[in-house]
């Protein structure tokens, strides 16, 4: 087998279709396209989801949901990555020079996933329930 030999199987391909050439063909006179309308003429079609100056379906229904521009703003930080940073006092400076938070974001929030065995001050920084419980537990402080 050469590369140059290289043919694709017996039905493997159809020949194109070649409309108005003739009444012989069975798509001569309209070439398929019918009678009349927008679809029958040249250049005469549409933007996809455009149903004649009707309200289109994606403009009728309801929209759901909520889509928060400051999400990107706030960083998550989790609890275990807090006992990892061997600092005790911790705000939001802290945070972005260990690389837990980026340069970027103007706030914090600190969830509650894994433990934290020291105790450490947080100030600045959001917290949540279950975070401040396990903050407090080991004998740290949370002032926001």
């Amino acid at each position: 087998m050469e590369l140059n030999n290289i043919k694709p199987a017996d039905g493997a391909t159809k020949d194109k279709r070649r409309v108005g050439r003739g009444i012989g063909s069975g798509l001569g006179k309209t070439a398929g396209r019918g009678h009349k309308g927008q679809k029958s003429r040249a250049g005469g079609f549409h933007k996809i989801g455009f149903e004649g100056g009707q309200m289109p379906m994606h403009r009728r229904l309801p929209k759901r949901g909520f889509v928060s521009l400051t999400k990107t703003d706030t960083a998550r930080v989790r609890l275990y990555e807090l006992a990892a940073l061997g600092v005790e006092e911790i705000d939001l400076l802290v945070l972005k020079q260990a690389g837990i938070a980026s340069a970027a974001v103007k706030s914090a929030r600190v969830y509650l996933a894994g433990e934290i065995g020291k105790a450490v001050k947080l100030s600045g920084i959001a917290v949540t329930k279950g975070a401040r419980a396990a903050i407090e537990a080991a004998g740290g402080s949370v002032s926001e």
